[in-house]
């Protein structure tokens, strides 16, 4: 394990390798043109972030208001 450092971010990324390591564990095939294509389609790139900002606030406060109880 890493040692711990101060942090005062956290920073999240979903790469268009995630996309296709994604889509081959469920059995399908994208490939890198496809993934770019996905993440650029619409507003689908915002949409992302705003699910992934709030699955990260709903975890900090599931952990951190029931310990400044």
């Amino acid at each position: 394990m890493m040692p711990k450092k101060k942090r005062e971010k956290v920073v999240a990324e979903i790469t268009a390798t995630h996309l296709i390591r994604l889509m081959q564990e469920q059995g399908r095939v994208l490939d890198p043109q496809q993934a770019v294509s996905f993440f650029n389609d619409g507003d689908r790139a915002y949409i992302m972030w705003m699910h992934m900002m709030y699955a990260g606030e709903n975890y900090i406060k599931s952990v951190l208001v029931p310990a400044l109880q």
